[in-house]
């Protein structure tokens, strides 16, 4: 299923890594630059481096790794970034971080930032969102000593689930994350690969501090800002890698 994520033609986010929309309304390439009530239920067999901010805890950041120029990893991530124009439908652009997976070292680099960043944060939680939060999110984890958690769409995880429910442009979506997998007190980071609309993001941040989990920062490697979806984030921080074109 896809996700609307933008107010001209935002796709709903699907069940598999190659329907999770990455999107922007624009033919060039990616530059450098409230809760709803607790709910359980089983299933059968759910600073941005060129822009780098330090002010990790600072309220409504959005911290560019982009702002680094001296950093030039970022420009290889950005370049390898491929943009696919009107998919999945016309007068969408795709951002499509499957050929980011093909150049080795640019991956690399892309976990790299994202570890030192987060090494000595005292993360306990990687929290990846579906689907192509599972790509980023593990190998982080396993680099700074943390448990990923997977945070799902409706139906998708076999054991007793809490969920929460956000809304898109037309209707609502859910997210969903096993009972017993964060323990309240922990040390949470959000991973997904894009920042559009911030609906999944938003409703990942309510999901962990429903259960007391200190949501440490969100983190993307792409942002699409005109979308403003940092402004669904509330207080929390957002750390970006590289924003998508004309931003």
């Amino acid at each position: 299923m896809m996700l609307l994520r933008t107010t001209v033609s935002i796709l709903l986010r699907s069940n598999s890594l190659t329907s999770s929309p990455s999107f922007i309304t624009s033919t060039t390439s990616p530059t450098l630059a409230a809760a709803t009530p607790f709910k359980t239920k089983s299933h059968s067999p759910l600073v941005a481096l060129p822009n780098y901010r330090s002010t990790l805890a600072s309220p409504r950041c959005t911290e560019m790794a982009a702002e680094d120029a001296q950093d030039p990893r970022l420009a290889k991530i950005a370049s390898a970034i491929r943009v696919i124009p009107d998919f999945p439908k016309p007068g969408i652009m795709f951002q499509d971080i499957t050929t980011l997976l093909l150049d080795t070292q640019a991956f690399k680099d892309t976990i790299d930032l994202f570890v030192e960043r987060y090494k000595d944060k005292e993360i306990s939680v990687v929290a990846g969102i579906e689907a192509r939060g599972f790509i980023f999110g593990p190998p982080i984890a396993l680099a700074i000593g943390a448990k990923f958690v997977p945070m799902r769409k409706p139906n998708k995880l076999p054991g007793k689930v809490i969920s929460e429910e956000y809304s898109l442009e037309y209707g609502t979506d859910t997210m969903e994350m096993h009972v017993g997998a964060v323990e309240a007190g922990e040390r949470a980071l959000i991973i997904d690969d894009l920042i559009a609309t911030g609906g999944t993001l938003g409703a990942a941040i309510r999901l962990l501090e429903r259960v007391g989990v200190k949501v440490v920062e969100c983190a993307c490697v792409i942002a699409l800002p005109e979308l403003k979806g940092r402004e669904r984030l509330g207080d929390n921080p957002l750390f970006v890698l590289v924003n998508a074109p004309g931003a």
